[in-house]
């Protein structure tokens, strides 16, 4: 702030950034709440001597200095997957009285600068990303520097990874989904299976392929580079995808998709050359959303729990907004939901 600030009224919102923590944090140190860190009570308490900040009435408690506001930037809410998490989540956040505004990305890095700025300026009490820049391998830098000028006043709670930041982190565990569907896959005797969709610069899809590699390699089969057909997360990359696995010599006994919205492409795909699922090829997914039950056969998929999965995103982010201090990392387990489209491998 400096010398410049003694011109203008000083907030709690400015005591907030400059000492690194959430307004309800200045909050419990000014009306004497036990419940906040000593390093960062020294921390407030030196900023409010120096700047002689003096609320309008001390008394003033967290239900004043707090928006009761969480702010949402999904990658693109059109995607089941992202369109489940947000409906959780907000629901989870209203039954402990917060309401929750959504802003949607596009998979554009200006778009999530400029979003994150726009809620940090509403004063929402903290903001979850989820998906988009957080899902990246390696951490855009300059990104990761905009997030932590956020995280001085509002804590940031991501879906993904995001190095170098103090984000909270609430994130599927994408190796052992990958191994319930290769386990199903095995047990069914398969062993030419097919991994199609997904980049391999997006977090959760790199560890998906490791897993899948490293259990192929397992049990001694050699992983067949033309098997694993990367490109995008819909219906047109799963279709595309699939076509380009009919052009291999000998087709695969079962397809992993990346996800229900390119398993779709990919059952099309197989119908249109002339072949049927399970009995020719299987095929099984990620994500259980709405669509791997109106499939045609329904999707065995991997589910999420996204009540619980909604729950904790709040739950932490609140619980940061609040001073709680909750968990720096929670993963979220997942379970094997099998249906019609999996079943024994046919003989090539």
């Amino acid at each position: 702030m400096g010398e410049a600030s003694r011109d203008r009224t000083i907030t709690i919102y400015d005591i907030a950034e400059e000492a690194g923590v959430s307004p309800a944090t200045v909050s419990r140190v000014l009306t004497g709440n036990a419940h906040v860190r000593r390093e960062k009570r020294e921390r407030v308490q030196e900023l409010i001597a120096r700047y002689h900040f003096v609320p309008n009435a001390l008394a003033k408690g967290l239900s004043e200095t707090s928006t009761k506001t969480l702010g949402v930037i999904a990658a693109d809410v059109r995607n089941p997957f992202y369109a489940s998490v947000f409906m959780a989540c907000e629901q989870a956040a209203e039954r402990l009285g917060y309401t929750v505004g959504l802003f949607n990305s596009l998979g554009k890095i200006e778009n999530e600068e400029e979003q994150l700025e726009r809620f940090r300026r509403q004063k929402a009490d903290a903001i979850i990303l989820l998906g988009g820049r957080v899902d990246d391998l390696v951490t855009n830098t300059v990104f990761a520097g905009h997030v932590r000028k956020i995280c001085r006043s509002t804590p940031v709670v991501v879906t993904g990874k995001l190095d170098r930041t103090p984000c909270y982190s609430v994130r599927i565990d994408a190796s052992a989904a990958m191994r319930q569907l290769m386990d199903h896959l095995f047990l069914h005797g398969h062993e030419r299976i097919a991994l199609v969709g997904g980049r391999l610069d997006v977090t959760s899809t790199y560890e998906k392929y490791q897993t899948y590699s490293s259990m192929l390699n397992a049990r001694g089969i050699r992983e067949s580079g033309d098997l694993v057909v990367s490109g995008g997360y819909d219906y047109q990359s799963g279709y595309e995808g699939m076509n380009r696995l009919f052009e291999q010599p000998v087709r695969p006994t079962a397809v992993v998709a990346i996800n229900d919205f390119a398993a779709t492409g990919i059952l099309r795909s197989i119908f249109e050359h002339g072949l049927s699922v399970p009995a020719d090829i299987s095929v099984v997914s990620f994500d259980n959303t709405f669509l791997s039950e109106l499939s045609i056969p329904k999707l065995t998929t991997t589910d999420y729990d996204y009540d619980y999965f909604g729950r904790m995103i709040a739950e932490t982010a609140i619980a940061a907004a609040e001073g709680r201090n909750p968990a720096p990392e929670t993963r979220i387990e997942t379970t094997l939901i099998v249906r019609e489209s999996s079943g024994s491998a046919p003989v090539l």
